[in-house]
């Protein structure tokens, strides 16, 4: 499976990623391993959807982060 996901950040903001592995790839968040969320705190996932397509999540997480992703993620996701 492929899963997309919404992180809330401490300040406020959101991020949108994509992995193979959620529990992995959020223990990662945490421990500031990784790159994107190395300098804010994570401070909670809000949404993950599995997909079994590459692709297609591929293709959603990048809606997610366009303009009109950002007003379905605000009045649908979170």
């Amino acid at each position: 499976m492929y899963y997309v996901y919404i992180l809330e950040l401490e300040n406020g903001q959101y991020y949108s990623g994509f992995t193979r592995d959620l529990k992995k790839r959020l223990i990662a968040h945490k421990n500031h391993s990784s790159p994107t969320t190395s300098r804010i705190e994570p401070k909670e996932l809000v949404f993950y959807s599995a997909f079994k397509s590459k692709q297609k999540a591929l293709d959603f997480e990048k809606y997610l982060k366009s303009s009109s992703g950002f007003a379905f993620r605000n009045k649908r996701l979170i």
